[in-house]
């Protein structure tokens, strides 16, 4: 056992001490007497300075209120103390902080002079890891009544700050609120000084997503006035580090003034969002917890009490995020290590060195003050050993000590802690799947202001199938981009490691060349090492399927399914490590995805990470499940059944049934004439269709008819016709031979195979905005481009020809055709009112349309039914924000998304909802939808199975996603070789009565909810009866009756 450092003190020394000490009180050379009172003490060590009571002179001596020169030498023993003994006096002179403090306001300019040099002494000496310790006395200075001692507080606040920024961050909790208090300070020396504090503390936060607004949100606690604007800046920043006790504590006070902001919803609301994204980013509860009390009263209020329906609706989903974290935190074990129970380990080793320290009364305030230090150690992780031995531990215990057993005991101490917590770690680590590993990284993503991975980890193996599985909006499809493109921190580069994004998009610039053009125009093929010949491209494409006659096909001409399959094939030629899926089987028909299965099992050298909707293929195709969850990635072995096994919540990714979601689709409006489900509203008689050019039709003697029972699934193989059939069906091309024939007021919706082009010219508007573009006109601006809307040759000469129209003095006139000004029932059809060029509609003439369409005009009658239908769909739906909003809402597109985002920064199945809701909006009586599984989650797909089954109309669905047409359709239009073949028992037996649903209320533009009459129930013969003989008794008792229709 080593040898103490000091031998205990003799008498004499502690009477010198003693001596000395009351010496500072008197008149003379205090200054001399302090030096010597430091220089006997460092001789004789802490013992010897507190066996003589010098400490409890020191403190009186600065107590004496009434003796100026008692109070300078203490400050003047204080500080020469602390520059001679170094830290083993640190435990004993830090509680004397709060009286220099106080001194500093003191009247006499000595005494204040000492207590600057004081105080900077005991800043000097104070170990970096005792900050918290101090704390406590530097808030009750900041806060004391004299503005000396308050500026002095923040002054050394500021000063550990910037000395030990690491320690001062994990206080952030406590210091916010104290030096915020001294911000408010009348007087401007002090606001100065708090406001410099705050600043170096705020620095001290690492994240760099708070740095820019450090200065601001300063201001801000300056200057409540400035709340509103601090909050809109903040709410425009993508945040995306993890969030920390330090950055709530200085993001709280403002999002709490935020939430009280008065008569202000949007600045509410935008400080619930912040909340909301915040308690997100938080990695340990236990950081959140403390600061859940001033949140969560502010939001339940906003959900509560505000007017407006979707400023609620965000506070409430802010409160929800809140209360998971508060629910999280009851479990997570305590974060900081306690104090005592660190002091009571000390004291056992300590005791098996040298049981005579461990029990002594003067080592007692020394062993309290090195446990405050080392759980600090504990909590920050800081396990380096120089930082324990050199800072920490040793200084302050070798007095007593020795050198040797001070390490000693440091040693023994740091290895217990050590071990605590590598078995912690190893408690919460994942067990690592065995391999070659690809990559091993952690990292963050966002994508505009939202935060879609937070300090996620992901590794791969090579040879692993792994399925990105999440719901919509995540960022799936954006994580396989940032890969691609680079933007993952510790991705390999792409000169480490190959990885090739598989897609089908096709560049405007590219669209005109042939297939094997267009794939050996990629520069991927020629660079890195790869220089890939033509015969090559067209060994590989052959060998996925192309003819000879494929290969020299302009690539817009190709089906869906043709271009994914050529875009894996280029996928094969770039000799990848890592192919990244994004839907890789939209567009394929059963026999392509069973080939695109057994491709990539058989695959044992290259990694695949698959984005994709279609249960079935995940589950026979995945190895590994990676899973989006609470942003982070969690790797579960297995394939789908395997992951659903484990996290049963994930059912909807299997089963459609299974999803949570509801939507509802709107109920078609009234048709006149059509009182049974069953009726045909569509016909298609002996229809054939031919490409410009094309040899042979593409589809030729269909026939079939749809009503609003109908719910049919068109099926076939890649490049059948499917799209075709469709597009004649609803007007995007027009037939070449045959009729297809629409009831006058049909209204078709239409999803196109490639959903975006509806939308691609408008990103940089809300969908809101969108949809009020697209019907501010009056009728489907969409509808205005459709083929069957513009006219041919035919249809302009038609227009130009003269016709002879009898007059009303029976007359005949030469006349041609101007417009239609409108129409009226006629019988069980409907006459149009024609105004003739040169003439004014007084003098416009009444023709059938029977009438209409053998003068060659029947694009303009079919132009004004398609306006009237647009305009009966219209009528009820003020087109409002707020109606608008309620609408895609409907549609699982929250307001969040619908109104307060660009479509731009949506994903995949947000943009393909605003499609759907967008085509919608008209109330149609037949949707048609092709391919509306691409890109929709599985929640998202049982929400849409169920919404088609509630549906008023009818519904037709090309899709190869066999479990959702089979769940919805008991029709099947089968295309194959130019044919369609219509199987499966329509609706017709059930005469289902027709009753249109009329929507009950809507929004109009100033937010006022009006009541929506129904249409008037026509009468049977017999109430008509009573209704007349009501009407002649009244008549009879002289009452006034009238003669309107309506009463009859």
């Amino acid at each position: 056992m080593a040898a103490v450092a000091t031998s205990i003190p003799a008498a004499g020394n502690s009477a010198k001490l003693a001596e000395l000490s009351k010496q500072l009180s008197a008149e003379g050379d205090r200054a001399a007497v302090a030096q010597e009172l430091a220089g006997l003490a460092k001789t004789g060590g802490v013992q010897e300075l507190v066996a003589a009571g010098a400490i409890e002179a020191i403190s009186a001596a600065l107590g004496d209120g009434k003796n100026a020169n008692a109070r300078e030498g203490g400050l003047l023993a204080l500080a020469a103390l602390c520059a001679d003994m170094g830290r083993s006096a640190e435990p004993y002179l830090m509680p004397l902080l709060g009286q220099v403090l106080t001194l500093l306001a003191d009247k006499q300019a000595p005494v204040r002079a000492g207590a600057a040099a004081a105080q900077s002494a005991l800043e000097g000496l104070m170990c970096p890891h005792g900050v918290a310790a101090v704390l406590p006395t530097l808030f009750e200075g900041m806060l004391a009544q004299k503005w000396q001692t308050n500026e002095g507080a923040c002054r050394m606040l500021q000063a550990l700050a910037e000395r030990c920024p690491g320690q001062v961050a994990v206080c952030m909790p406590e210091i916010v609120p104290k030096v915020t208090e001294a911000l408010g300070n009348a007087r401007q020396g002090v606001k100065d000084a708090a406001a410099a504090a705050m600043t170096a503390c705020m620095q001290c936060v690492n994240n760099k997503d708070l740095e820019q607004f450090i200065p601001m949100l300063i201001d801000t606690m300056q200057n409540p006035v400035k709340v509103p604007d601090c909050v809109h800046k903040l709410a425009s920043t993508t945040f995306v580090q993890a969030v920390e006790a330090p950055t709530l504590s200085i993001m709280v006070p403002l999002l709490v003034r935020g939430l009280r902001h008065d008569n202000t919803t949007a600045i509410k609301r935008k400080a619930s969002v912040i909340i909301e994204n915040m308690a997100k980013l938080v990695d340990n509860p236990l950081d959140a917890v403390p600061f859940l009390p001033n949140l969560l009263p502010g939001l339940e209020k906003v959900a509560n009490e505000v007017a407006d329906p979707e400023c609620r609706s965000v506070a409430a989903r802010a409160a929800k995020e809140l209360m998971r974290v508060a629910n999280e935190g009851k479990t997570v074990p305590p974060k900081k290590a306690d104090t005592a129970t660190v002091a009571a380990a000390l004291k056992e080793l300590i005791a098996a060195r040298n049981p005579s320290v461990a029990g002594d009364a003067v080592f007692g305030p020394t062993l309290a003050y090195v446990a405050g230090l080392v759980s600090s150690l504990q909590d920050t992780k800081n396990f380096e050993f120089d930082e324990w031995n050199g800072v920490a531990v040793t200084p302050y215990l070798a007095r007593f000590l020795g050198e040797e057993d001070s390490e000693a005991v440091t040693r023994a101490y740091l290895a217990r802690a050590v071990e605590e917590a590598e078995r912690e770690a190893a408690a919460n680590a994942p067990v690592l799947e065995e391999g070659e590993e690809l990559c091993n990284c952690e990292f963050s993503l966002a994508y505009g202001a939202k935060i879609l991975l937070n300090n996620a980890t992901m590794r791969l193996i090579r040879g692993n199938r792994y399925g990105l599985c999440g719901p919509n909006g995540v960022g799936k499809s954006t994580l396989m981009r940032a890969i691609a493109n680079g933007q993952v921190d510790g991705f390999p580069p792409a000169d480490e490691l190959r990885t090739v994004y598989v897609e089908h998009d096709i560049q405007a610039s590219l669209a005109d060349l042939n297939v094997v053009d267009f794939v050996f125009a990629d520069p991927l093929l020629h660079n890195g090492g790869l220089d890939v010949s033509r015969e090559e491209i067209v060994t590989q494409l052959t060998s996925v399927g192309f003819t000879q006659e494929m290969l020299e096909m302009i690539i817009t001409s190709l089906s869906g399914g043709w271009k994914m399959k050529l875009a894996l094939a280029r996928a094969m030629l770039m000799k990848a490590d890592i192919l990244l899926l994004d839907e890789p089987t939209n567009h394929l028909d059963t026999g392509n995805v069973a080939w695109l299965e057994n491709y990539l099992i058989g695959l044992k050298t290259v990694t695949s990470i698959i984005v994709s909707h279609d249960s079935g293929f995940l589950d026979r195709v995945c190895s590994d499940i990676i899973h989006y969850a609470n942003r982070k990635l969690k790797v579960y072995k297995g394939n789908l059944s395997a992951f659903v096994a484990a996290v049963p919540e994930a059912q909807s990714y299997y089963a459609l049934e299974a999803t949570e979601q509801v939507w509802r689709l709107p109920e078609p409006g009234f048709l006149e004439g059509v009182k049974s489900k069953d009726k045909a509203i569509l016909k298609v008689h002996n229809m054939s269709f031919t490409y410009p050019g094309a040899s042979k039709p593409q589809i030729s003697g269909v026939s079939l008819q749809v009503s609003l029972s109908s719910r049919v699934a068109c099926i076939g193989p890649n490049g059948a016709g499917k799209s075709t059939l469709i597009k004649v069906l609803t007007g995007e091309t027009e037939a070449t031979e045959g009729t297809v024939w629409k009831h006058p007021n049909l209204r078709i919706a239409y999803v196109a195979q490639h959903a975006f082009h509806h939308i691609e010219q408008h990103l940089d508007k809300t969908p809101n905005e969108y949809i009020q573009w697209r019907y501010a006109v009056g009728e489907d601006r969409e509808a205005l481009v459709k083929a069957t809307r513009q006219d041919t040759a035919e249809d302009k000469a038609a227009k130009e020809k003269v016709h002879q129209i009898k007059a009303e003095d029976g007359t005949l006139q030469k006349l041609k055709v101007d417009k239609l000004l409108g129409r009226r029932k006629l019988k069980k059809d409907y006459e149009y009112e024609v105004q003739w060029q040169g003439k004014g509609p007084d003098t416009a003439t009444w023709l059938t349309r029977d009438d209409l369409v053998e003068m060659g005009l029947e694009k303009m009658v079919l132009d004004l039914d398609m306006k009237e239908a647009a305009r009966a769909g219209l009528m009820l739906r003020p087109l409002t924000k707020a109606n608008i909003e309620k609408h895609l809402g409907l549609l699982g597109l929250e307001a969040e998304f619908s109104t307060h985002a660009h479509m731009r920064g949506l994903s995949g199945g947000q943009k393909v909802k605003v499609v759907l809701a967008a085509c919608t909006w008209n109330q149609p009586h037949i949707l048609v939808m092709d391919e509306p599984t691409n890109y929709l989650d599985r929640d998202s797909l049982g929400a849409l199975a169920g919404a088609i089954k509630e549906f008023g109309g009818g519904v037709v669905i090309i899709s190869h996603h066999n479990e959702f047409t089979t769940a919805l359709c008991p029709e099947k239009w089968t295309v194959a070789n130019g044919l369609v073949n219509v199987t499966g028992a329509p609706q017709v037996l059930t005469r289902e009565k027709v009753e249109f649903k009329v929507q009950e209320e809507v929004t109009d533009a100033f937010g006022n909810t009006i009541k929506v009459k129904g249409p008037k129930k026509e009468l049977s013969r017999k109430e008509k009866k009573a209704k007349a003989k009501e009407r002649a008794a009244r008549k009879a008792r002289g009452e006034e009756v009238s003669e309107s229709e309506e009463e009859l």
